[in-house]
């Protein structure tokens, strides 16, 4: 017996995609909530002076682009969301240091 393939209306696909996208969101929150409690241990070992090391941001970044095309990530969207992350930490670093 055959099964019947029901065929989706194309909003009922964008719906669905939306929501995998959703939940790849939250999946993202939880590593940002962990990449934040290591980011507040490091404060325990760098001097206030050193929060911005930009040898190490430009390294960081370097090494994502280069991941990221092994994914098929363009490297655009990697430099934007890595900058806009480690800015928005060091941020963070600044006003846990008041």
């Amino acid at each position: 017996m055959k099964k019947k393939t029901i065929k989706l209306s194309p909003e009922k696909k964008l719906k669905k995609v939306r929501e995998n996208i959703d939940k790849l969101d939250f999946q993202i929150l939880k590593l940002l909530s962990k990449r934040r409690k290591q980011v507040l241990q490091v404060i325990k070992y760098k001097p206030k002076n050193k929060i911005v090391d930009p040898k190490r941001i430009a390294s960081m970044i370097k090494v994502r682009i280069t991941k990221g095309k092994k994914l098929n990530i363009e490297s655009f969207i990697i430099k934007k969301i890595w900058l806009t992350m480690i800015n928005s930490f060091i941020q963070l670093e600044r006003k846990k240091y008041k």
